[in-house]
């Protein structure tokens, strides 16, 4: 398994962490960025670095990206105008250049903004109709999951991430942003970076393909109390809360995830992730 090649689209706040962990797995691992300063750290990090972007066009030798085995996509939709048509012409062009490459996996690193807010729990099979969607970008993730997954040229395993914290991603840091605790009764779906590496990692490793994923900490503690215990264990003063909350919520379910891959979160409580410095 380790001789596979992987190719990570996209190494950001959890690309670069992710090929580095990889590298340190044995696997030969290529990384994307749109910023040439970056390739100092992916090289250190045992990375082979290459300039992509995905716009109108194609910039960089995608070609030569894409001589993998395993492509992990981790390109979010970013929060512009338009951002389902651009982001599904991001990823039309990718698989345009995936169907002639070498690539047999493609795993698709999406959101649970895919959801509407229904209330209850959720699982995968709730998001069905892009148009439902929470967001404009839940909207778009969800289209391109289903463009992805059509594919029969390529296996996809989608996951779905609940909101990251982690290095530099921690509530307390947030709370610094923040003048009130807006709808502060409403449930959570975090995840840390380390199950957000750990998640990946299982997938590749028992090659669990064409599969849909949510991925969130087990427990959801609400907004007012996450934010509670971060400024309490970071010395931070408390800020009020919004007087009015709106009653609309989604607790995202990783059940499936934990079934099938038999695996166990490292950070399921996210009131210990909000008490922690990273």
């Amino acid at each position: 398994m380790k001789d596979k090649k992987i190719s990570i689209l996209g190494c950001g706040w959890l690309g670069l962490p992710l090929a580095r962990f990889l590298c340190g797995e044995g696997f030969a691992v290529k990384g994307s960025t749109t910023s040439e300063g970056k390739f100092a750290a992916m090289k250190v990090a045992g990375v082979q670095p290459f300039m992509i972007a995905l716009g109108e066009s194609i910039t960089g030798d995608l070609a030569s990206f894409l001589e993998s085995d395993i492509l992990v996509v981790n390109i979010p939709p970013g929060r512009r105008p338009e951002v389902v048509e651009h982001h599904v012409a991001q990823i039309s062009l990718l698989i345009d250049a995936l169907v002639d490459s070498a690539v047999q996996q493609v795993l698709f690193v999406s959101s649970t903004s895919v959801y509407p807010s229904l209330g209850r729990v959720v699982v995968e099979e709730d998001a069905s109709d892009p148009d439902a969607a929470d967001s404009p970008v839940g909207q778009a993730l969800l289209y391109v999951e289903e463009m992805l997954r059509s594919e029969t040229s390529f296996k996809t395993t989608v996951v779905r991430f609940g909101g990251l914290i982690g290095p530099g991603r921690n509530p307390a840091e947030f709370m610094q942003r923040m003048t009130e605790i807006a709808n502060p009764s409403q449930p959570v779906n975090l995840i840390h970076l380390d199950d957000c590496i750990g998640i990946i990692d299982s997938i590749i490793s028992e090659e669990v393909w064409g599969e849909v994923f949510n991925a969130c900490a087990p427990l959801h503690p609400t907004r007012g109390e996450l934010y509670s215990a971060a400024s309490e264990s970071h010395g931070l003063t408390a800020l009020p809360e919004e007087a009015t909350s709106s009653n609309e919520f989604k607790i995202v379910s990783s059940e499936k995830l934990e079934r099938v891959l038999e695996y166990r979160f490292l950070h399921p409580d996210p009131l210990a992730m909000a008490r922690g410095s990273n």
